[in-house]
């Protein structure tokens, strides 16, 4: 009798928890399914820096009979799968065959050199640019990037925008105001006299100066040299023609001179 123990010892899978002793018999498995491939790699290049690195190799001073053998294993297994890629580290082969080939020559100094030069010195200087060029991009690939971390957000709003001028309030006007009497006092005189005004012809007056110019100065519609009565009764005909809403009060600002026109085009 056969336990449970080497039941699982004999079994070959296991399918949602329970050993499988033997393979279907309809089951199809491709040649290259089982394959796997530990590393990829972007070139020749990217194989030989990852050679030296799992090595802990110096890059300046690169055992290149060892590096060798271990990149020529590499290749021969890529000829046998994947041959159209195979050319170029086929040629990364050769320059590698020739640095050792190179480094089993007796060393000769040329003419103005204190040291020959090393063999491996240019394949050094490739891989130190290599190296600095793919930390750049893994740094750059770190960085938040547009569709991938965030994405842009746009909204169209269609509207007629209308300018909108700031509206006198009482205050603005209280202030105006006062700057009409303090200037009406600054010219008084002494004499007592009877004078009767109308605020219906004053309103005319104003009417007639606003229909000869497109806007007119809030103090301009003001004569203090008159005195202060004559400024009151402009004034309330001023906001007796604001309320029949004849003229209008505005201002181009917050805090900018008020000015007075024509609430209507004339004919």
């Amino acid at each position: 009798m056969v336990s449970g123990e080497q039941l699982e010892l004999k079994g070959i899978a296991r399918l949602y928890g329970e050993p499988m002793l033997q393979l279907p018999q309809d089951l199809y498995i491709p040649p290259d399914a089982l394959e796997v491939f530990l590393e990829a790699f972007e070139g020749p290049l990217d194989l030989l820096l990852y050679l030296i690195r799992r090595q802990n190799f110096n890059i300046l001073d690169i055992p290149m009979a060892e590096l060798t053998r271990q990149y020529l294993v590499y290749v021969d297994e890529i000829r046998s799968h994947h041959l159209e890629l195979a050319a170029e580290y086929l040629l990364m082969a050769a320059m590698l065959i020739d640095i050792k080939s190179r480094m089993l020559l007796p060393v000769q100094k040329r003419d103005g050199e204190s040291e020959p030069e090393d063999p491996r010195a240019e394949l050094a200087r490739r891989l130190l640019e290599y190296e600095a060029i793919k930390q750049g991009a893994q740094h750059l690939d770190q960085l938040p990037q547009l569709g991938r971390e965030f994405f842009s957000a746009q909204a169209h709003l269609d509207q007629d925008v209308v300018e909108r001028l700031p509206e006198v309030n009482a205050e603005d006007l209280r202030a105006a105001w006062l700057d009409i009497v303090r200037r009406a006092k600054l010219i008084q005189h002494h004499k007592i006299s009877r004078e009767e005004l109308s605020v219906r012809e004053i309103m005319t007056v104003v009417l007639r100066q606003l229909q000869q110019r497109r806007f007119a100065e809030f103090q301009e519609l003001f004569e203090p040299e008159k005195g202060l009565p004559h400024a009151v009764v402009t004034f309330v005909a001023l906001l007796e023609l604001t309320k029949e809403s004849l003229v209008e009060l505005t201002q181009a600002e917050c805090y900018a001179p008020i000015y007075v026109r024509l609430s209507y085009t004339p004919s």
